[in-house]
């Protein structure tokens, strides 16, 4: 289990920041729930407003991109750009803070490390 902190939380903003500053977005769509807390952010940093959907020509982020389950509905929004924190698989058409092994369980800092060790558990006991 790897346990993510606020300062590592900061470094990856401060780093999608960098990389989609001088991008023309209409705004920020995070995906619900640990995705929402890089768009608030990202929506002040960077001085855009936060979407409550995606938009064609928004930034889409999330926290974490594990099966791409979540994510693939957005591939096809048109002038849009989607970004994760954390990847377990190498980036094809996403980008990504951090690439880790698929095996990793990560514990953000928004997170109950307690009810994660539980999460992390029923999630393996229910695997092959």
């Amino acid at each position: 289990m790897r346990t993510l902190t606020w300062h590592d939380f900061d470094r990856a903003v401060d780093q999608i920041a960098a990389a989609c500053a001088d991008a023309p977005f209409c705004g920020i769509h995070g995906i619900p729930r640990g995705g929402l807390v890089l768009a608030v952010c990202l929506s002040h940093r960077l001085a855009l407003p936060l979407l409550p959907q995606p938009q064609p020509g928004c930034l889409v982020v999330d926290d974490v991109y594990e099966t791409g389950l979540t994510l693939t509905p957005y591939r096809q929004l048109e002038g849009s750009r989607v970004v994760v924190w954390i990847s377990k698989a190498e980036p094809q058409w996403w980008q990504a803070v951090e690439v880790v092994e698929s095996s990793d369980w990560i514990v953000f800092p928004w997170e109950n490390p307690t009810l994660a060790a539980a999460d992390e558990q029923q999630y393996r006991a229910s695997r092959p």
